[in-house]
């Protein structure tokens, strides 16, 4: 079985693959300050409640943009696991050609965006990616990462516009009844959700 992790700035995905079939996902907040061996305890609690071991691994592979965690992952394989991990980087070959002023700059993330959009549409196409930031990855025809867009990511929208203006609270990011706000939390919710819909309309075309 193949553990996956996409390591984020905000948060981590993880997925056991058994064969091609995503079987078990689970999604956990990024904190580089944890040890490899908090990731090992808290990695076991999450295979125990699927029925599974770290034993039952057969490979782990890491798309990661936080280098502390990529560390860290890479001490829990070499205590807990009898085989290295696939640390998605430079130099790894992937098939993506990087076709950007400097490739070795270019996230894993958006790599593995490139290599997972191109093998099941083809391509060309336009990845969309909402994380801390939120990445527009364009892949050519022929599966090539051709560079894109980095704009702010929606909770990252969301804490500015509250920590700026004194006024303004949280709000849950759901779409409004109307695009017209009729209170300051639906006006808030309008410009997030809506203006961040109209930013990827916009830039995709």
């Amino acid at each position: 079985m193949l553990l996956a992790a996409d390591v984020g700035n905000t948060e981590t995905v993880l997925g056991v693959f058994d064969g091609p079939e995503l079987v078990h996902t689970w999604r956990l907040s990024t904190q580089p300050e944890r040890s490899a061996d908090e990731l090992a305890l808290l990695l076991s609690g999450l295979l125990e409640h699927r029925g599974l071991t770290l034993e039952k691994l057969t490979g782990v592979c890491v798309a990661s943009v936080v280098p502390d965690v990529t560390q860290q992952l890479r001490e829990l394989a070499a205590r807990y696991l009898t085989f290295e991990p696939l640390i998605v980087g430079p130099g790894t070959r992937t098939g993506v050609s990087v076709l950007t002023d400097n490739p070795r700059e270019v996230g894993a993330d958006r790599i593995v965006n490139t290599l997972a959009a191109f093998t099941r549409f083809g391509g060309p196409t336009i990845v969309v990616d909402f994380g801390t930031g939120t990445n527009f990855d364009v892949v050519s025809e022929d599966g090539e990462f051709l560079g894109g867009v980095i704009a702010p990511g929606l909770q990252i929208s969301a804490a500015t516009l509250v920590q700026r203006a004194a006024r303004l609270t949280r709000v849950e990011l759901e779409a409004p009844p109307s695009v017209i706000g009729t209170s300051t939390v639906t006006a808030i919710q309008s410009g997030l959700v809506y203006g961040t819909a109209g930013e990827v309309d916009g830039i995709v075309e």
